[in-house]
C-alpha cells in the first residue's frame, strides 16, 4: 500500500462490501477498513428468506466473497466489531473498547434492523425475527421439525417465511393488521393477489387482525391476538425494518425520519463521510423528492457509487428502485416508487389469476411503478424504461397483450 490514506467502512453488508470492492478495482492503493457488527464475513442477505431458508442454496454460495479475497485485497475486515462514536471534527470512529481509527474518508453503510413488536412475552423461545445468518439458520432448524407456525406481517419477509414454511410442510397461519397484503408496499389491489397465491397453497390468511402478545412459559405456545388466540409452535415476526441511523444522528449528522440526508453523490452534511444502502436518504429526480430504499439492489448500486465518490469522481446517484420476490412458483421483479396512494390507477396485463402477468401503477397517466410476475422473456427492463421516460400512457394499450410495452 503506497498511499496514506485510510478509507473506512462502517457496516459490512452488501453496501459496505461492494464499496471495498470498488475503491481497490478503480484503483484506490491507501489503506481500507471493513468494520462488521456481524461474527460473518459479508453475506448476500436475500437468501435468508428465500433459496437459502429454503434449503435450496448452501452456506458458502451466501457470501460475497471468498475467505481469502480480503487479505488478497488488502482490505482489513474486522468481524464483530461495533463502531460506538464517530467523531467527524476529528475524523476518527471509536470502536466498543476504546480503539480509535483515523479516517481519511468514512462510508457508513449500517443497514437496518427488524422493528421488534412490543408486547409481553416477545423474547421467549420460538419467537423469531430474520435479518442475520444465524437467524435464518435458527429457523430453518425450526421449519424442518415442523408444527405450527404463525407469521406477524404479511410483508414480503413474512411472505417469503410462510412460503419457506409451507414447503417444509408446516401449518402455516399470517396475520396482519392492514386490510391486504403488502398492503404499504404494493397496495391493495396486488396485495390481495398475493394473499390468493398464498390461501391458494394451503396458508390461513387472517386480515385486519392485530396481535396483542405471546403466550407460553418460557416456550411460545400461542398467538394472542384481538380476533382470539392462535395455537402456535413457531413464531416469525415481520414487521418492518428501521434503518440503523443512531451513530450518524448522535454525531450531529442531519438525519430525517431515520434516513442520512446525502446529497446526489451520496455525501452527508459532514465533510469527507458518506453513507449508502438503507440508511441513506437521496434526492431522486424521477420523483421529486428525497427517497430511502431498503432493498438489496439499491445496497448493490449504492455502495459502488458512494465508494467512487470518496475517490473524487463526478457521481451522480439516481437509480429507479427495484426489488424482487421468490415465493413457491411466483417469481416477481418491482420497479419504481410510490407512496400509499401515490397512485390513482392500477392496469394489468395477462393472466393474474395464472400468476402470469404485468402490472403498472399509473398516476396522471404516467407510469410511476410496474412489476411483472414469471414474465422472464422480456423481464422488467420495458417497465422500468416506461417509468423513466414519463410519457403519458393509454391505459387500454398498455393493457393489450399485442401491444409490445415499449
Amino acid at each position: 500500500m503506497s498511499s496514506e490514506q485510510t478509507h473506512v467502512i462502517v457496516g459490512a453488508g452488501m453496501a459496505g462490501a461492494k464499496a471495498a470492492e470498488t475503491l481497490r478495482a478503480e484503483g484506490f492503493d491507501g489503506r481500507i477498513v471493513l468494520i462488521g457488527a456481524e461474527q460473518e464475513r459479508p453475506y448476500d442477505r436475500p437468501p435468508l428468506s428465500k433459496g437459502y431458508l429454503l434449503g435450496d442454496q448452501d452456506r458458502d454460495s451466501v457470501f460475497l466473497h471468498p475467505l481469502g479475497w480480503y487479505g488478497d485485497n488488502h482490505v482489513e475486515l474486522l468481524n464483530g466489531r461495533r463502531v460506538s462514536r464517530l467523531d467527524h471534527a476529528a475524523h476518527e470512529v471509536e470502536l466498543a473498547g476504546g480503539e480509535r481509527i483515523g479516517y481519511t474518508k468514512l462510508l457508513l453503510a449500517t443497514g437496518s434492523s427488524p422493528r421488534r413488536l412490543k408486547v409481553n412475552g416477545n423474547d421467549q423461545d420460538g419467537v423469531h425475527y430474520l435479518r442475520r445468518f444465524s437467524q435464518s439458520d435458527a429457523l430453518r432448524e425450526a421449519f424442518a421439525t415442523g408444527g405450527r407456525v404463525v407469521v406477524v406481517g404479511a410483508g414480503w419477509i413474512g411472505l417469503e417465511t410462510a412460503a419457506a414454511a409451507r414447503k417444509a410442510g408446516c401449518e402455516v397461519t399470517v396475520v396482519e393488521p392492514m386490510a391486504t397484503p403488502l398492503h404499504t408496499a404494493l397496495g391493495p389491489e396486488m396485495g390481495t393477489v398475493f394473499g390468493e397465491v398464498h390461501r391458494r397453497h394451503g396458508v390461513d390468511v387472517r386480515l385486519g387482525v392485530g396481535v396483542t402478545g405471546f403466550l407460553g412459559d418460557g416456550k411460545v405456545a400461542a398467538v394472542a391476538t384481538d380476533a382470539g388466540e392462535i395455537p402456535a409452535d413457531i413464531v416469525v415476526v415481520g414487521v418492518g425494518a428501521r434503518p440503523n441511523s443512531e451513530l450518524a444522528e448522535d454525531s450531529g449528522l442531519a438525519v430525517e425520519n431515520g434516513g442520512v440526508l446525502v446529497d446526489a453523490a451520496l455525501r452527508t452534511s459532514a465533510p469527507d463521510v458518506y453513507a449508502a444502502g438503507d440508511i441513506a436518504s437521496v434526492p431522486n429526480s424521477r420523483y421529486g423528492q428525497r427517497i430511502r430504499v431498503e432493498h438489496w439492489q439499491n445496497a448493490v448500486d449504492s455502495g459502488p457509487a458512494a465508494a467512487k465518490s470518496m475517490l473524487g469522481q463526478d457521481v451522480t446517484y439516481d437509480q429507479l428502485p427495484y426489488f424482487f420476490t421468490d415465493q413457491y412458483d411466483l417469481g416477481m421483479e418491482f420497479a419504481g416508487w410510490f407512496t400509499p396512494g401515490g397512485y390513482d390507477r392500477v392496469v394489468t396485463r395477462g393472466d393474474v389469476e395464472g400468476s402470469a402477468f404485468y402490472a403498472f401503477w399509473l398516476a396522471g397517466g404516467e407510469v410511476v411503478a410496474g412489476m411483472h410476475v414469471n414474465q422472464w422473456d422480456d423481464g422488467i427492463g420495458p417497465v422500468q424504461e416506461l417509468i423513466r421516460s414519463r410519457r403519458a400512457v393509454d391505459a387500454d394499450r398498455l393493457a393489450d397483450t399485442g401491444v409490445p410495452i415499449a
